[in-house]
């Protein structure tokens, strides 16, 4: 192996001719915090440097180009919480049926999963930009559908429209945005994805009950006019633009990322090197996803939005009025004050993530979910007991409240149950960056479909069984945290990628 030999100078690792060296098993070699890691096909990474090196400045395009995109993650939040309390004045105003308002409400996640299933290939194909930009025209003309409808049927096109909308906008941000930021801030800049997210739906629980429903819908236009024109005016992802192979416009991206003064050599390296290995070893279709070094991040990344949907926080997000109203407690109230803490826990969320890290905020907020499901389990056993509806009510309402808890002890639970969508920005390689993507959104607004259309039947049958089933999901959930999902705070996307690959 004279050729393959490992030198060791000073405190890193040089090494020579390691595309030729092929290992039966995975080995790594480190030297202070740098490492080159081998396995059965070669190479998987080389010196990633020390993170405690000088990190990347967060530089006001950082900034700019962060806001930039989540004017579409408001237009996300406001879509889901539009049609709560828009409800009253549109069957009033259109004469439509509670059937019919069901199609309305309903149809958005029927649209969204036909946008999961086009999102990673558009993204791929055009840039993250212009997938931001294409998303925002279904937008706008989905809420100008609504705004000016006069029956049920355009109220129904511009739900959908809407919904695709949605559903491209839910990968190409927070990739955007995790591919753009630097390591040590990565949390802090993914998370004003979940914020604006929050903001939107909040802000549509604490006015919309206020505000004529057609207002309501333009005020949903806002953030994307905003968005399309400063589009043109914040970079491509150096990532996306590295993995099709314009390395000019890689490095210019890059550069006026970090700072015209900033040496992005060293990262500039990893990633071309990164990807090259990845376009070497594997192709980017849909069946690139089940190799075997993929399964960890499939499996992360798919279950957490498994256990997230079906654990009981969108039960209360779909039918907060109905559970409150349930329970004997006034449903406007009661929404409020869930938007009031929304807004709260998901603005602590942005402020903690990267200090506390991923993975704390995730099991935190499960176990959160968990016991606000079993509080609310019980409030309905204390009304099937005859306790009486202050009881009840007043359960119901803490624990609507515990789910958001923990964001006072440094955790978010709202962030995180909308941060789960976001992991898949860490994990998977960019080669497989757009099925693994579609795949995830996919089934994230298949569940919330499959929640939105059975939650009805189910409280009917049981109201504590219902609720007793969630925290059972939400119990395992912990568990799959625990044993399967990793902590991602304060490494390259490149070091994240490699360790999911396994050994």
């Amino acid at each position: 192996m004279e050729e393959g030999r490992v030198q060791m100078l000073s405190s890193s690792i040089t090494v020579k001719s390691a595309e030729n060296i092929r290992l039966t098993s995975s080995v790594s070699l480190k030297s202070g915090e740098s490492f080159v890691r081998f396995g059965s096909e070669g190479l998987l990474i080389s010196d990633f440097g020390d993170p405690s090196s000088e990190s990347s400045p967060i530089t006001f395009k950082v900034v700019f180009s962060s806001l930039v995109a989540v004017c579409g993650s408001y237009v996300y939040g406001h879509a889901v919480g539009y049609s709560s309390p828009a409800q009253e004045g549109i069957m009033e105003d259109l004469g439509i049926t509670s059937e019919q308002y069901s199609v309305f409400s309903s149809i958005l996640t029927v649209g969204a999963m036909l946008g999961a299933v086009m999102s990673g290939r558009v993204a791929d194909f055009v840039g993250r930009r212009a997938a931001m930009g294409i998303s925002q025209f279904f937008c706008i003309f989905g809420w100008l559908s609504i705004m000016l409808a006069e029956n049920s049927l355009w109220l129904d096109i511009g739900r959908f429209v809407l919904g695709c909308g949605i559903g491209l906008v839910s990968y190409a941000i927070p990739i955007y945005v995790a591919e753009i930021t630097p390591r040590n801030v990565r949390g802090t800049f993914t998370a004003l994805n979940p914020l604006l997210m929050g903001f939107g739906q909040s802000f549509a629980f604490l006015f919309g009950p206020f505000i004529n429903w057609r207002i309501l819908a333009l005020i949903g236009i806002i953030p994307g006019v905003i968005q399309l024109p400063c589009l043109f005016f914040i970079p491509e992802s150096p990532r996306w633009l590295a993995k099709v192979g314009k390395m000019k416009e890689f490095e210019a991206s890059l550069q006026s990322i970090r700072g015209e003064n900033f040496d992005i050599s060293q990262e500039a390296t990893e990633i071309k090197d990164y990807t090259n290995y990845l376009k070497e070893i594997s192709g980017d279709g849909i069946l690139s996803l089940f190799q075997r070094k993929y399964v960890r991040s499939l499996i992360v990344g798919v279950g957490l939005i498994v256990f997230q949907r079906f654990g009981g926080v969108y039960g209360f997000l779909f039918y907060a009025s109905t559970i409150f109203e349930s329970a004997g407690f006034s449903s406007s109230i009661g929404t409020i004050i869930a938007g009031v803490f929304q807004i709260v826990t998901t603005t602590l969320g942005l402020i903690l993530i990267d200090r506390s890290g991923r993975r704390p905020m995730l099991l935190s907020s499960t176990v959160g979910a968990c016991v606000g499901c079993v509080i609310t389990a019980m409030a309905f056993v204390f009304k099937d007991l005859n306790f009486g509806t202050e009881v009840t009510g007043i359960l119901v309402l803490i624990g609507v409240v515990v789910i958001q808890l923990p964001c006072l002890f440094g955790f978010s639970a709202t962030w995180t149950r909308r941060n789960t969508l976001d992991y898949k920005s860490e994990i998977f390689p960019i080669n497989i960056k757009s099925p693994a993507g579609s795949l995830v959104i996919l089934v994230s607004w298949t569940g919330s479909w499959i929640v939105s259309y059975t939650f009805a039947y189910l409280f009917e049958w049981s109201s504590a069984g219902t609720f007793f089933m969630y925290g059972v999901i939400c119990a395992l959930g912990i568990l799959f945290i625990a044993k399967l999902v990793p902590e991602t705070k304060g490494r390259t996307l490149e070091e994240i990628q490699v360790s999911m690959m396994g050994d």
